[in-house]
């Protein structure tokens, strides 16, 4: 009987750490999911109101600011992404994990390939064709997000049965 309890209480420890890595994974995830839509749906289209000669200063600040909020839970979100597509939940097809960090990895080469240039040339100065390329461009990390937010929700749901 001992060795049936261990084995049991071995299990149970690693169901509930999956569970705890599932968990942390799908907050992170929440968090950019909200972010991502607010950015989109409000913040990005409203830079196009500020004051075109003053520009460059506002970006300096959005840049500042937004880094302080979204590179710790990018991080987290990236690390808890990996650990969760090496080591899945018991009850989550590898395949969803996996999938999962593919979108993260996509929407991230989004952000350093495509949105943070667009950043870069509005810090110079408004220009609005860069302004619109980046609140277009800008969808591909909202759709991404939002699979990744599902995705986590689900693996959050199934690691914790």
């Amino acid at each position: 009987m001992g060795g049936t309890d261990g084995t049991m209480t071995a299990a149970v420890a690693g169901r509930t750490g999956a569970a705890g890595l599932a968990i942390g994974h799908l907050a992170a995830t929440a968090f950019m999911v909200g972010l991502i839509w607010y950015v989109q749906l409000v913040h990005y289209p409203l830079m196009a109101g500020w004051p075109h000669d003053d520009f460059p200063r506002y970006e300096a600040a959005h840049r500042e600011r937004t880094g302080w909020i979204v590179v710790p839970v990018m991080l987290a979100e990236g690390l808890l992404a990996a650990a969760l597509a090496l080591r899945p939940p018991r009850g989550v097809p590898a395949w969803v994990p996996w999938l999962a960090l593919g979108a993260l990895v996509a929407l991230q080469a989004s952000t350093f390939l495509v949105q943070v240039p667009c950043h870069e040339r509005l810090s110079r100065g408004w220009d609005a064709s860069t302004h619109s390329w980046l609140v277009t461009s800008n969808w591909i990390r909202t759709v991404l997000w939002s699979l990744r937010g599902l995705l986590a929700g689900w693996i959050a749901l199934r690691a914790a049965a």
